[in-house]
């Protein structure tokens, strides 16, 4: 097949452009060098749209929350992402997760089996001097594909550490020390009658020990490259918080607040008090067999994590899957070096899409791989492009990478509500309401209105 479009990178984001500009009938060539002779520090297998971090898409609430927002304008541009999403579902309360193995299967299958796509293992190491491109290389791009982009762009590499968090075998948890319950009994679904997390509840002496250990415990040591690279806030370490301070955690992933603890009852709270601190761990795949550390990205050293994370009750014996690790995540400065259709302005024959461009999160490198696959679209159809309203969720997403952002001081973001323009009329307790009111009906015409449609 001969293709119209080269898309480089099988994450998430090349994944969704991938399939929206099929969907469109255009014929497609996605490179992934998994499986054709590159790798990652992150990465553990070859499959498409893997996930190396989280395996949460974060609030699936589309009327108070901007992520949620997010998911419901994904769903209805048909996102592959939010489709396979679906499919590999886990509890997780409020929360969309997913077990990452069926999720990873399923977009390939989709891909795969797609008339208009051919997925290729191999490892480009230069940007095409021309053809239609899209770049989707995630914040681990390969180092010659790297300095291929530095030569382009003209600018450094803007660079922020991510940090991975531990996943547990659910069998090794003690769940007499333990419980099962949703923060303030907020669950996924009715039928999960007891709450989507595992809380290991702590006492004041046991927070504090544990706290210590953290200052304590034996770090990964910094390579050269890797010195003076900030962190990004969203996947802070656990215990770069605790550096902040002893109450930190306690009013971060460790609060204990909406949760009744049944071992720690009398006559006032005879459903359970709230404990002084709790570590979470939420369901990692679908069997319920992993179960993931929640907040507890971290750097520490294997045998650190294992020595101190065997102090909270409940996981004395734990057995871990998988222990927290880190990388460092690339992305471009792109308020300079791309136009406001994601085209890199001294090769406007490149698109680039996803974590790279300098969004953050899962389905926000989703979404800017979708909104780049219809750009790509529309130009190849000779069409004009119009992009999604500022006042929606992928509008006020894109406003941000391609100029809102002050270009000296760019760094990487979460969609959230803070992108969106402001309803200073509307008061505060209805604001959340009244922005993703706004965002479904402008989304919803703006659909309708596409020259190529959705």
């Amino acid at each position: 097949m001969t293709h119209q479009v080269h898309i480089i990178g099988g994450g998430l984001a090349g994944s969704e452009a991938a399939w929206q500009l099929a969907q469109r009938g255009v014929r497609v060539r996605l490179s992934e060098m998994r499986g054709g002779g590159g790798s990652t520090p992150a990465h553990q297998g070859d499959g498409l749209a893997e996930m190396v971090c989280s395996n949460s898409f974060r609030s699936d609430d589309d009327t108070k929350n901007a992520v949620g927002l997010l998911h419901h304008e994904m769903r209805c541009a048909d996102s592959l992402i939010m489709r396979a999403g679906e499919i590999a579902r886990v509890p997780a309360g409020s929360a969309m997760a997913v077990d990452r193995d069926v999720f990873s299967a399923e977009v390939e299958k989709a891909l795969a089996g797609h008339p208009n796509v051919t997925i290729v293992r191999e490892l480009v190491e230069a940007l095409p001097n021309a053809g239609m491109t899209i770049v989707a290389t995630g914040p681990l791009t390969a180092e010659k594909l790297a300095q291929s982009i530095v030569k382009a762009t003209g600018e450094d590499r803007l660079a922020f550490f991510d940090a991975i968090a531990p996943i547990v075998h659910r069998d090794s948890i003690d769940m007499s020390k333990c419980w099962i319950q949703s923060r303030w009994n907020k669950r996924t679904d009715a039928s999960n009658e007891d709450g989507d997390y595992i809380n290991c509840p702590m006492t004041k002496e046991q927070y504090l020990a544990f706290h210590q250990g953290l200052l304590d415990a034996e770090k990964g040591e910094f390579k050269e490259w890797e010195k003076d690279t900030p962190y990004f806030d969203g996947c802070m370490p656990i215990e770069v918080m605790a550096e902040r301070g002893v109450e930190t955690l306690r009013y971060g992933p460790m609060k204990g607040v909406g949760l009744d603890n049944p071992y720690d009852t009398n006559e006032q709270h005879p459903q359970g008090r709230w404990p002084y601190a709790v570590v979470q761990l939420r369901q990692d795949n679908k069997l319920g067999t992993l179960w993931n550390m929640v907040g507890f990205q971290t750097k520490m050293k294997y045998g650190a994590q294992v020595e101190l994370f065997r102090t909270i009750p409940g996981l004395e014996n734990a057995e871990f899957a998988r222990l927290g690790g880190m990388h460092r995540n690339t992305f471009l400065n792109s308020p300079s070096v791309l136009d406001r259709q994601l085209r890199l302005k001294s090769a406007p024959h490149i698109r680039f899409a996803g974590q790279v461009t300098g969004c953050e999160g899962y389905v926000e490198s989703a979404a800017v791989g979708l909104m780049a696959g219809m750009m790509t679209a529309a130009e190849l159809a000779d069409n004009d492009w119009t992009p999604p309203p500022a006042t929606t969720a992928m509008g006020a997403l894109l406003s941000h990478i391609t100029g809102d952002a002050e270009a000296e001081n760019f760094q990487p973001m979460n969609v959230n509500f803070g992108l969106f323009p402001p309803l200073h009329d509307v008061p505060k307790k209805q604001r959340k309401e009244a922005y993703t009111g706004r965002a479904k009906a402008d989304f919803t015409a703006w659909l309708e209105g596409l020259s190529v449609p959705a």
